[in-house]
């Protein structure tokens, strides 16, 4: 007897109805900025939302009639199409991972998005969308049918409203203001509202430029300052609200968050290539830390950063505790594999240090295009202009020079590479540190890369190529003496045809 086909929930069609949020709101605005005076064109874009509304609905309604789907002893079936059919299949053994999402309607509705995807490209289906407990339901079949086993301590974090304090560290506090204000500018003069004309608006640019500069300047500066952080705090809770990192059984790793939008990430444990703490300066300063995973099957590279997340900014400490969880041993048991995945190796700490001359190139760099460019840009506009902008070139230029010094110098000691017990440690970066682990039978391949000054001065980058994460992961600034060969002791066999025979350990 063959498995009967299954219907997705006729409620999809519902959420059809949202697309009617963004231009009705617009139109209100616009009625509202003109008091209730619609001209010709709001009335042309009324009908056109009309019209676009109706054959969405229909669109939604046929691809909720002829959508079916169905779990066979083998395989995950998905049927589509009007005039022309489409079967798409994957085998129930090779899904790498089932994931949920939900929006506000969806969740308004009881409804979620089920997609369940191999890690190849093509090898992913989507269901939009099933009552959620038949999401939940599915999702545990088809794990179940793939093989899952239990995992011995599941919990590795959960929400915690004291990371909240984490989110203002970043410096989006200051360009999502103007991205949104930008983005917002955009909408208005799309609908025919000029945003200038505004009185608020009008009346505050006045002020602006009648009030002193040195008064008004930095009011403006902490408005911004304070808007950004009230948006960075909700954004956060937005995101990671109800937040749980588990391991729902000994092969796949869960990442559950989601206020009004729901997201549920599952990654197997096959395709976890490793972990990456990062440490933006902001956040580095204020104690935090972030992780993400190294695991293929996420999507391509945009995706893959955005589903890769496995822990909001977060205490220092808690970022270690749970990078050392995601890459231990499914059982729990110590021996070497563990024990090299402790704190102190995730850490990053004992890693090689990089010739001197990594530090000598930073130093260069840096005081070389922060410093030169932007004073003389200063000095020529004031002696043309306005002369008190050459005292503020001779300012800039006291300042800029021993902060672009301090930044190149914390670069330098940012760079560290090193094998611990199975994995390959990595680490690089400044205003965006970065410390990656992975592990080391999952590098694939060794490219080196160098440059005229890089040569000059004995400096190689070594690229280890991983499937899974950025694809591939720099080891910046070492020595090229030595690049060939930790490549060939970190990952044994790959480089060995290409290194003479007296080289080789």
């Amino acid at each position: 007897m063959s498995t009967p086909w299954r219907t997705l929930d006729p409620r999809t069609v519902l959420v059809h109805c949202a697309w009617l949020g963004a231009p009705l709101g617009s139109l209100g605005l616009t009625a509202l900025a003109t008091g209730g005076r619609l001209d010709a064109r709001a009335w042309i874009t009324l009908g056109v939302v009309g019209a676009v509304f109706a054959c969405l609905t229909t669109a939604g309604l046929i691809t909720w009639r002829r959508t079916r789907y169905r779990v066979t002893a083998d395989s995950f079936e998905l049927r589509t199409g009007l005039f022309t059919r489409r079967t798409r299949a994957i085998p129930l053994r090779r899904v790498r991972n089932v994931d949920l999402t939900a929006n506000p309607v969806q969740r308004v509705l009881g409804l979620a998005v089920l997609r369940a995807g191999t890690g190849g490209h093509g090898g992913e289906l989507s269901l939009d969308a099933l009552a959620r407990p038949e999401a939940v339901r599915l999702r545990a079949e088809l794990l179940a049918r793939a093989g899952a086993r239990e995992a011995a301590d599941p919990v590795l974090a959960t929400a915690d409203p004291r990371r909240l304090r984490y989110a203002p560290l970043t410096f989006w506090v200051f360009g999502g203001v103007f991205v949104t204000a930008g983005a917002l500018w955009r909408v208005l003069d799309g609908i025919g509202v000029e945003p200038w004309r505004i009185g608020v608006v009008r009346r505050a640019f006045q002020e602006f430029g009648h009030s002193a500069l040195w008064l008004t300047v930095p009011l403006a500066l902490l408005a911004v300052t304070l808007l950004g952080v009230v948006g960075a705090v909700a954004l956060y809770a937005e995101n990671w609200w109800n937040y749980r990192l588990e391991w729902t059984d000994a092969d796949t790793l869960r990442v559950r968050r989601g206020l009004f939008t729901t997201r549920s990430v599952s990654v197997e444990r096959a395709r976890l290539r490793g972990v990456t703490l990062r440490e933006p300066l902001l956040l580095r300063a204020g104690g935090g830390a972030s992780v993400r995973a190294v695991a293929g099957g996420l999507g391509d590279r945009e995706e893959n950063r955005r589903r890769s997340v496995v822990l909001p900014p977060a205490p220092r400490a808690e970022a270690l505790r749970v990078c050392a969880g995601v890459l231990g041993e499914a059982d729990g048991a110590g021996g070497a594999g563990a024990s090299a995945l402790s704190g102190e190796a995730v850490d990053g700490g004992g890693l090689r240090p990089h010739p001197r001359a990594a530090l000598r190139r930073r130093v260069v760099r840096a005081l070389a295009w922060a410093v030169p460019l932007p004073t003389a840009a200063l000095a020529v506009t004031g002696w043309l202009f306005a002369p008190v902008l050459l005292y503020c070139a001779a300012g800039y230029a006291l300042l800029a020079a021993p902060l672009a010094y301090a930044l190149a110098r914390d670069a330098y000691r940012g760079l560290g590479h090193g094998v611990r017990g199975r994995h390959l440690v990595v680490r690089s970066g400044t205003f965006g540190r970065e410390t990656t682990v992975l592990e080391r039978r999952a590098v694939q391949a060794w490219t080196f890369t160098d440059t005229p000054s890089g040569r000059r001065n004995g400096l190689v980058t070594a690229t280890a190529a991983v499937a899974g994460g950025e694809d591939g992961y720099r080891i910046r600034d070492m020595s090229a003496d030595d690049a060939a060969l930790f490549a060939d002791a970190a990952t044994p066999g790959i480089l060995a045809e290409f290194l003479a025979p007296s080289s080789v350990r």
